[in-house]
């Protein structure tokens, strides 16, 4: 049984598409830029970590049994971030997941200081990311960040993102998500592919 929802976990991220930013996707940043943005959430992929899952040796306080970032990975962090730094959005704050590149990614974008947020870790082996307590729960952070200002940075995991909101990113890219009044979150724009 074990093995069968492995399988189905594996298959999953593979049926979800990952978006590429169109350019009305991207044109909120303009309507961002400079300001203090309410009730924005940037859920952001970790960067380019070479693999796929966890290591079966993984180990959470030991990056050396995880898979981490590559060399591409580290500077396409370190490219976004400069990339969000030029639109000068007010961060209110910058969460990551506990896993090694989640959080090397959250650092590498340098627009803050990185609080370790158990919710974010990855659900890659869950049977059913959409209902797991850490999804709920970050679905209400983002609920409850409706009324905050600043952008609110949460680095993590494909199955968690899409968990949330129905759609996959590739490494290193996020989506800009906001609740509206009623709590249903809706994804408003997404950051670009500097590679492509």
């Amino acid at each position: 049984m074990k093995r069968f929802i492995y399988i189905l976990v594996f298959i999953l991220p593979a049926c979800l598409t990952p978006q590429v930013a169109s350019a009305n996707e991207l044109l909120i940043w303009d309507q961002l830029q400079g300001k203090a943005p309410k009730g924005y959430v940037l859920l952001f992929r970790h960067s380019l970590a070479p693999g796929v899952g966890d290591p079966a040796n993984f180990k959470l306080n030991d990056c050396s049994t995880q898979r981490n970032l590559s060399a591409e990975g580290r500077e396409d962090a370190k490219e976004i971030g400069q990339w969000l730094q030029r639109r000068e959005v007010k961060i209110a704050r910058v969460e990551s997941s506990r896993w090694c590149r989640a959080k090397e990614t959250a650092q590498l974008l340098n627009l803050g200081k990185v609080k370790l947020n158990r919710n974010l870790d990855s659900l890659f082996q869950e049977a059913d990311a959409t209902k797991h307590p850490q999804t709920s729960k970050v679905r209400q952070q983002i609920i409850n960040h409706r009324n905050k200002t600043g952008l609110l940075v949460l680095v993590g995991h494909y199955v968690n993102i899409a968990a949330l909101t129905g759609v996959g990113v590739d490494s290193g890219e996020g989506v800009l998500v906001r609740a509206d009044g009623k709590g249903v979150i809706k994804v408003v724009g997404a950051t670009p592919d500097l590679n492509g």
